[in-house]
Parts: structure tokens; C-alpha cells; sequence
């Protein structure tokens, strides 16, 4: 029952997964049009929060890559793509807000932060090698089953990971858009598209989250067909 079960819920939530990443880059498309008050870039929206939050020792620089923006907590470096650093739009805007929120958290020791830090060496293992112990597993399955087992629990080991991310990206949009607000930079209409482009970064990570728990009730499945 979970194998067939699994098997719905991949394809369902890879639908799904794929008309919200079409959103995402609608919206984002759409927003990249619209220029931010006062023409400030993302290098200036990540500079400016990341002042007023007291924050001094985070470094903003350009990476390369469309919408690969993120913030690193070994090197202290809010890293945005080419298309935001330099982008005076609203959904450059956004997104420079958004990984300064990370930025934020890390300064304020956010507990969710810390847990999905922690766990990256883990999980960097785990999606390595996950995979290829249960697919040996499988068909070893009646006579060594606890390599199966031990492919489960490398596998829980990134939906752990998706799951915390999601409470991480979330604070971090808030604490984005809050401050968005407080210091002036956007106006309400201005705010209310950002929040909307923000929303629908969000929901790609709750999409992560459900694939990865489709994908592990798929391989549960596995021990219990006959």
C-alpha cells in the first residue's frame, strides 16, 4: 500500500513542484520589470538592511547564475546572483532582503538556523549516498536487511533537513518584508508585490519538503510488499 501510495505522491507533488516553480519565475519575471523607489540595487537593499540591523562583519558579493542567491554562514557573505546584485527591482529587492534575513538570524543565533547548519555535513553525505545503500538494500533486502535500514535513515536524514529549512526560509522573508516596511524602502504596493514574489520562493521549499517525505513513504513501501 505505501509503494503505491509513494509512487501517487511523487508524481502529483512533481506537478505540482513544476507549476509553482513556473509561478516562481513568472512572478519574479514580472517584478524584475518594476523598479524599487529610489532605483537602490540589491547590493544596496543587502547593505543598507544589513546596517540597520547592526550587522558588520557580512560580506555582500555577486555570484554567478540566475536565482542562486544565499547566504553563507562559515564565510559571512550575503551572495547575490548577477540579475539581483545589480538589479534596482523590486524582485531584486526581495530577494536581497530575504537572504540578509538569513543574515539576521545567524547574528541573533536563530535556533532553526543552527540545526540546519549543523546537519549540512550530514545531509551532503546522505544525498550522496542514499540513493545507491537503498537501492542495494532493496534487492538485498531478505537477506541482508539491515543495509535497507540504513539507507532509510540516510534518506529521513534529508527530509529532517527539508523540514527545518522550511521554518528557516520562512522567519527569513518575514523578518525581510518587516523590515522592508519599517525602514520605508518599499511602499504598500511595492511591499505587497515583494511579499508575493517572496511567497512563492517559499512554496518551492514546502514542495522539496513533500517530495522528499513522497519519496521515503516510496521506499518504506518496499518493506512491505510481500
Amino acid at each position: 500500500m505505501l509503494f503505491n501510495e509513494g509512487i501517487f505522491l511523487i508524481i502529483a507533488i512533481a506537478i505540482a513542484g513544476f507549476i509553482v516553480q513556473a509561478r516562481l519565475q513568472s512572478v519574479f519575471k514580472k517584478y524584475s520589470q518594476v523598479p524599487a523607489p529610489n532605483y537602490m540595487t540589491g547590493r544596496d537593499i543587502a547593505e543598507k538592511m544589513l546596517r540597520d540591523n547592526g550587522i558588520t562583519d557580512v560580506k555582500v558579493t555577486s555570484t554567478e547564475g540566475h536565482l542562486t542567491d544565499h547566504y553563507n554562514p562559515a564565510t559571512k557573505t550575503v551572495n547575490l546572483s548577477e540579475s539581483v546584485y545589480n538589479s534596482n527591482s523590486i524582485s531584486a529587492a526581495a530577494v536581497a532582503a530575504h537572504e540578509c534575513g538569513h543574515a539576521v538570524q545567524h547574528a541573533k543565533a536563530y535556533a532553526p538556523l543552527k540545526m540546519r547548519s549543523a546537519l549540512v555535513p550530514i545531509v551532503q553525505f546522505s544525498s550522496m549516498w542514499a540513493q545507491i545503500v537503498l537501492l542495494i538494500g532493496i534487492f538485498t533486502l531478505s537477506t541482508f536487511p539491515a543495509l535497507f535500514w540504513i539507507g532509510i535513515i540516510m534518506f529521513a536524514s534529508i527530509l529532517v533537513f527539508s523540514l527545518i529549512t522550511l521554518p528557516v526560509e520562512y522567519d527569513a522573508s518575514h523578518r525581510a518584508l518587516a523590515w522592508l516596511k519599517q525602514s520605508g524602502t518599499l511602499g504598500n504596493v511595492q511591499l505587497s508585490q515583494a511579499k508575493e514574489a517572496l511567497t512563492w520562493a517559499a512554496r518551492t521549499y514546502l514542495v522539496s519538503a513533500l517530495s522528499a517525505l513522497a519519496t521515503l513513504i516510496y521506499y518504506l513501501g518496499f518493506a512491505r510488499r510481500d
